[in-house]
């Protein structure tokens, strides 16, 4: 196979689809490993820790896949995706077996220590919707993206129906009672880190690089010393054993392996403060509203129909996070990264409006929920696709952990701060503290735009 680097497209394109194949169906096994963990995991500790504590498994788990994005966006700098998602993957499940050796020791630091390394599945998860960035043609990066976030609603949907069954399975081999669930998890985990390491080549991030290297050194005046390794093994077939495509790190691709120097670059570019803001806030407001919502509705529910209503309302929520994504980013191809954010801040303040004065009526409230994930989708899609085409090739990665790393420890907070929140002002105060949260990042949006910033909107 031939390769002319200088129009590389059509010969990354077949790469970019088999990308995308491959990265849906792990994402869907990923999604399964992760809520079906999670969704018993507040259950587990209530039973090992007691009620007061239960909910600190779950802030475990996602703390976890905050701070979990730090060492995983060190292995993609220096390796690629294929080992940093594979390494995240893997994490997890080491952290659904340490949970599982909890359960039968009756062990509360294993448990929350198991929780945190949990969290590097749902670290994985993020990852991947950049990782269809890498390749993606200008034009539908939005929808790509989008696509990946959509496919963890096929796991996200399926995992609790896997939860009663995996149980079952698992107290017949003599594990206790609600750690099937994470036995299950780790295995899914491990599942999906093999087929990463076998078939995630070439590597997309690396021909990214690659390429981006070569184009480069065309452009570039005088003569120009070539890569000793070959450009068409960079783009070899799906079934060859051509190598990995390797990218020499330049002295400014060293220094952007950190997060300072992603926060420097961040920091310097609107866009790019434009992305990590509306995907780091959609996510609080999402957090803070929808962790409550469940309380709230136990207030004027029994205990006997709560449970149903509950699941109802949830689960018409998280269609609205993710049914919804490839339409959102077609939106974001369409007209552009910045208008499909100031949708996602408009949605999330009516959100915030319909859910905080619906009282007792469960359907208006279900409504505010809807409109809560959709908001969440506008800002997650158009904001990580903004900042990924917003920062050079050698820092991406790393801003793109920094993202990750500052979105969990958000909705971390959110949820930590939302239950006394509920407790001392209730629910209405609480999403009108949620809207009020929006503000500076509506603000942001507006700002008009330097004609010489170096991004890409649209």
């Amino acid at each position: 196979m031939t390769t002319d680097l200088t129009t590389p497209t059509a010969d990354v394109a077949p790469i970019q689809r088999r990308v995308l194949r491959l990265l849906f169906s792990t994402q869907i096994v990923g999604g399964i490993g992760s809520t079906i963990g999670i969704a018993v995991g507040a259950l587990l500790a209530a039973e090992i820790a007691g009620t007061a504590v239960a909910g600190l498994a779950q802030s475990a788990a996602v703390v976890g896949a905050a701070l979990l994005a730090v060492p995983v966006t060190r292995i993609i700098n220096g390796n690629g995706r294929r080992p940093g998602l594979a390494v995240a993957y893997a994490v997890g499940a080491l952290g659904g077996v340490l949970v599982v050796l909890a359960t039968q020791t009756r062990s509360v630091p294993l448990l929350f220590l198991g929780m945190f390394l949990f969290g590097g599945g749902s670290a994985a998860n993020l990852q991947a919707r950049y990782t269809a960035v890498d390749l993606a043609e200008p034009d539908r990066r939005a929808r790509q993206l989008s696509l990946i976030v959509w496919a963890t609603t096929l796991g996200a949907v399926a995992a609790p129906n896997f939860a009663a069954l995996a149980d079952r399975t698992a107290r017949g081999w003599g594990l206790p009672a609600l750690s099937g669930p994470f036995a299950f998890s780790a295995v899914a985990f491990v599942l999906a880190a093999g087929v990463l390491l076998l078939l995630l080549r070439p590597d997309p991030l690396l021909t990214a690089r690659r390429l981006a290297a070569a184009r480069a050194g065309e452009s570039a005046p005088g003569p120009v010393t070539p890569d000793p390794a070959p450009a068409a093994s960079a783009l070899a077939p799906a079934g060859t054993a051509a190598a990995e495509p390797v990218a020499t790190p330049t002295p400014t691709a060293r220094r952007g392996r950190g997060m300072r120097a992603a926060w420097s670059v961040v920091r310097a570019r609107p866009p790019a403060r434009l992305g990590v803001a509306a995907v780091a806030v959609g996510h609080l407001v999402m957090v803070a509203v929808m962790a409550m919502t469940p309380v709230h509705l136990r207030e004027y529910h029994s205990v006997d129909e709560v449970l149903p209503v509950v699941g109802l309302v949830l689960s018409l929520h998280i269609a609205g996070m993710y049914a919804l994504a490839p339409v959102v980013g077609w939106l974001a191809d369409r007209f552009g990264r910045r208008p499909v954010i100031l949708g996602g801040i408009g949605t999330l303040l009516a959100a915030c409006a319909v859910a905080g004065t619906a009282g007792h009526h469960t359907a208006r409230l279900t409504v505010g929920l809807i409109l809560l994930g959709l908001g969440w989708s506008a800002t997650m899609v158009a904001g990580s696709t903004l900042l990924s085409e917003s920062v050079p090739d050698e820092v991406r990665p790393s801003a793109q952990g920094l993202s990750d790393l500052l979105m969990g420890l958000a909705g971390a907070l959110a949820g930590a701060l939302s239950g006394f929140v509920m407790q001392l002002a209730g629910y209405p105060v609480l999403t009108l503290l949620a809207a009020v949260a929006v503000v500076p990042l509506l603000a942001l949006a507006l700002r008009p735009v330097p004609v010489s910033a170096p991004d890409r909107e649209d």
